[in-house]
């Protein structure tokens, strides 16, 4: 777990063990026998830390050893909590004292300090060990044997379940066969389908039911599971058996590589058809591959994963089609449900259709749970009240039924798999309500406030935390929802059926708990470490008096009406939370007021706090006493100025306010800034914008211009932007509501040269600026100019670095007749890879010769004037504008405007889709959309 401090795992074991090392440096000048009390301590924790991690990897430990996992996590927070009450008293004590007598009582007092400090870290290492000891003594899991009765994956039920019994499979089925079919009479000699999706979609049902129609067409054929921890040489000596007829036995052979010329051997002269089904990594295909050989003759394979990189590297290495298996549609749904309890829909009583109805959206489509919840409820009284009993709870409910233990396995399968720090991070998502849209950036500042996500020698923390987000993403355990003008997650869900799982884990490891939910019994006792907030309906819930909150890290309010604890109730709070939305889609706790920040200073380990929409308008002075504090969000706060004294956060790096909101002149002081955003220019004093320039370690900024009466303004804020880009700013992001023709006057000597990300909104440039040609380091642009124009097009496409483009003209901009710009192969953009277009006429206005743009992967062009003539289908040429010329083309987008008419509409998804079956590459995708809005 490099690089993780705090895990559901180990607890803050990894931060305890740092935090003593710290200790044991000579500035703390610790008498010697508290010094020999923590290195004792650490080899304790040290042997400790290590058999947590081992337990973590079981799926099924026995109950003494989760009361020991448990007992030793608990411990953890409370030690660390210890460690950092001792060095904030340490950081804080040594004021001099003046007169004899009070030099006396400070001289005794630093006595009986240092005896206080030895009985501490005596205590520590006495529960420690005490821990250790009650687990040996009452272990028994040696004395017993450690086989298990084996349990059946239930996914291999999917492949004898009988196709009549099947539901919304045969349009999926369809276009799987589609995909592995087409083409076949020209000669392709091997087709690959990679089925991927989340546990539990129905991934082995599809490729199943696609084996059984094709397989009679095959000389040889194969369907086995690889699973997630596979033997590469059973696995390989199956497919020889499988393939060729011959028993297991005979297939043996003295190495891997064998086995995998005997089969390529023996399909080189044969068609053949497999399936392997359940890929965890990419290790596995990377054997596995070189199995089948490319002949005449033809192949066919289908692969499934729940990991999008495994499904690419399929496609990659042999060629073919990723296809995302989607969930049921509720009319499908519904079969299935109604199939496994009644005879058919018209049988279920009018009483249960509307209970019936929510429990299949809690379902989400996902077949597993439908099957898994309609067997609950195959047992239980049907009657409206007992059904809503299971709605409401079915997380627990499945878990406590033997009959649906099978969906549990499946679930546990993703989970057990991960590793240590991924396993926290998907169960910190649990404290999220139910179909909450999850922003990824806050979520990611919120891991690492945590611990959850620490900085290594390769990466900063936040690329760290980015590349947990993905890997969750990769793994199908939380769907994408919102992404940015560049392709990128800006925002993720979790499947119902999944957060009810993990709900329950983090309950049973008191990973978090949850207030105001009505389907989770509230805890009556004992320490809180997480705490959600998610009330729901009417009234306020009351905080359990038997609760311990002295505890809690995190504290995330999800509701608009709750009883907001004291600020003195939480003195070792990390993560502060109250602009997250409950599940009625309301952002922020608009009961939070002034007052409930009174003593937000005394939180000295608070490193997040978002008070985002809220009634806040004025921040405490004392906000500058939180050393600790990296991230503070106050958009969309009645807060109209920032107090003096938060220049004294010295470590804050995330700061995001809203338009309007002035800053203290020392904004210098805050070095540790690197993303800082919105800064009204027209609010700031001129010592402030001259501050701005002395941040080095800015990374991101984000300038908001409107109505600016001085032109110094714009100089000095000229002069800071070209200050920042020599150091490390790399995003900026200008928004314009007046004139800005100045500031391409300003900028036009030196612009920030470092920059790798430059977007303008609701800013019209007259045309592409001059200095644009500086950039060497930009990677994504985004830009609106009036009417671009030839050499628009040559200064973009010199930019040596450029990957992503997003181009926008005027929207009532009246084009040239016969006004089309070619994109030539003279132009440049080598390294474009993406590139967002919003075309200017009542067609396309660009045309891509050949040769142009080598590295274009994705196309996005918007329409969004062609509802006034409606022109696109009629004109001839609107929409020839060379697209087989973009050789890497793999996607093309089409964004239409809402208002066109649905016989235009289908006049243009025609002729695209004409145009995209004449593209060289023929797995080229065609997506379309509709456009509502005028701005990404």
């Amino acid at each position: 777990m490099e690089g993780v401090l705090v895990s559901a795992a180990a607890g803050a074991l990894n931060s305890v063990l740092e935090k003593l090392g710290t200790l044991l440096v000579n500035e703390y000048n610790l008498h010697k026998g508290v010094r020999g009390e923590i290195k004792s301590l650490t080899d304790e924790l040290t042997a400790m830390h290590a058999f947590l991690l081992k337990m973590s990897e079981e799926e099924d430990p026995n109950v003494q050893d989760k009361v020991c996992l448990a007992t030793v996590r608990e411990l953890s927070y409370d030690i660390e909590d210890s460690i950092d009450d001792f060095m904030q008293d340490e950081t804080n004590k040594e004021v001099r004292p003046d007169g004899f007598i009070s030099k006396i009582k400070h001289i005794l007092g630093k006595l009986g300090k240092r005896k206080a400090d030895h009985k501490i870290f005596q205590d520590l290492k006495k529960q420690v060990i005490e821990a250790g000891k009650r687990n040996a003594r009452y272990n028994t899991r040696q004395a017993f044997s450690n086989t298990k009765n084996a349990t059946i994956d239930p996914r291999a039920f999917a492949i004898f379940e009988h196709a009549s019994k099947l539901v919304g499979i045969d349009e999926s089925k369809s276009e799987v066969i589609k995909l592995l079919t087409e083409g076949a009479s020209t000669g392709e000699r091997l087709k690959l389908v990679s089925i991927v999706g989340s546990g539990g979609v129905g991934k082995t049902t599809l490729a199943n039911q696609v084996y059984q129609d094709l397989k009679e067409r095959f000389e040889c054929r194969a369907f086995l599971s690889v699973s997630r921890n596979p033997n590469m040489m059973n696995i390989m000596r199956t497919i020889h058996s499988q393939v060729s007829g011959l028993c297991f036995a005979d297939t043996e052979a003295g190495s891997i590589q064998q086995v995998i010329i005997n089969i390529s051997c023996f399909l080189s002269y044969k068609r053949y058809f497999v399936v392997i089904d359940d890929i965890w990594d990419v290790d596995a295909w990377n054997v596995i591959k070189f199995a089948f050989p490319m002949t005449e003759y033809g192949g066919v394979i289908i692969t499934t994963t729940r990991m999008g990189d495994v499904a690419c590297l399929c496609r990659s290495s042999i060629g073919g089609h990723i296809y995302n298996i989607q969930p049921l549609n509720m009319v499908h749904s519904r079969q299935l449900f109604h199939r496994r309890l009644f005879n058919s829909e018209e049988d279920c009583p009018s009483s249960l259709e509307m209970v019936s109805s929510q429990i299949l959206e809690k379902c989400d489509g996902l077949p597993l749970a439908i099957i898994a919840i309609s067997s609950l409820l195959a047992n239980i009284e049907r009657t409206e009240h007992r059904w809503s009993q299971v709605k409401d709870s079915i997380g627990r409910a499945l878990e406590r039924n033997p009959s649906v233990k099978g969906m549990i396995k499946i679930l546990s399968l993703s989970y057990f798999d991960l590793p240590p720090h991924l396993k926290t991070c998907l169960l910190y998502l649990s404290i999220f309500p139910e179909d909450s849209i999850i922003e990824k950036k806050g979520l990611i500042r919120r891991w690492i406030a945590e611990g959850f996500v620490y900085k290594d020698s390769i990466y900063k923390a936040f690329e760290l935390g980015e590349r947990y987000f993905n890997e969750l993403i990769n793994r199908s355990l939380i769907q994408p929802v919102k992404l940015g003008i560049y392709g990128e997650v800006r925002s993720c869900r979790v499947h119902d059926t999944i957060l009810d799982f993990i709900v329950s884990k983090s309950i049973e490891e008191n990973f978090v708990t949850f207030i105001g939910v009505p389907s989770l019994p509230i805890r009556a006792q004992g320490r809180v470490r997480r705490l959600s907030m998610q009330v729901q309906g009417e009234g306020n819930h009351v905080m359990p008096m038997t609760l311990v909150l002295s505890h809690v890290r995190s504290l995330n309010v999800f509701a608009d009406i709750v009883e907001i604890p004291s600020m003195m109730e939480f003195r070792h709070l990390r993560s502060m939370d109250f602009g997250g939305c409950n599940p009625l889609g309301i952002w922020g706790c608009r009961q939070l007021e002034n007052h409930h920040l009174a003593n937000v200073g005394r939180l000295f380990q608070l490193r997040y706090l978002n008070i985002s929409v809220t009634h806040v308008s004025k921040l405490p002075e004392q906000i500058g006493d939180l050393q600790c504090l990296e991230m503070l969000d106050i958009r969309e706060t009645e807060v109209h100025s920032l107090p003096a004294g938060i220049v004294n956060l010295r470590k804050l790096k995330h700061l995001l306010v809203g338009n309007g909101l002035t800053f203290p002149d020392q904004i210098a002081k805050m070095q540790a800034l690197e993303i800082l955003k919105c800064v009204d220019i027209s609010s700031q004093s001129y010592k402030f914008l001259e501050g701005l320039g002395q941040l080095k370690n800015l990374r991101k900024l984000h300038l908001y211009f409107e109505d600016i009466e001085e032109y110094q303004q714009i100089e000095v804020t000229a002069s800071s932007l070209r200050n920042l880009g020599t150091h490390n700013l790399s995003s900026l992001k200008m928004e314009f509501l007046d004139d800005n023709t100045s500031l391409d006057t300003a900028w036009c000597t030196s612009p920030p040269l470092n920059l790798q990300k430059l977007g303008t909104t609701y800013c019209l440039l007259p045309k592409v600026p001059d200095w644009v040609k500086s950039l060497a380091n930009l990677q994504k642009l985004r830009l609106q100019v009036e009417r671009i124009r030839d050499e628009d097009l040559c200064i973009l496409g010199a930019l040596p670095a450029l990957l992503m483009l997003n181009l926008e003209g005027a929207e009532d901009q009246t084009p040239c007749e016969d006004r089309r710009l070619t994109v030539s192969a003279e132009a440049g953009f080598k390294c474009l890879s993406m590139f967002n277009y919003f075309a200017q006429g009542d067609g396309m206005d660009l045309v891509f010769a050949a040769g142009c743009m080598p590295k274009l992967e994705k196309l996005v062009i918007v329409f969004y004037r062609c509802s006034e003539k409606e022109t696109l289908s009629s004109s001839p040429g609107a929409l020839d504008f060379g697209m087989e010329n973009l050789s890497s083309l793999l996607t093309f987008e089409c964004q239409l405007d809402s208002k066109i008419n649905k016989s235009t509409v289908g006049a243009v998804k025609a002729s695209l889709e004409r145009a995209v079956g004449a593209h060289p590459n023929k797995h080229l995708t065609l997506i379309f959309k509709e456009k509502t809005d005028r701005y990404w």
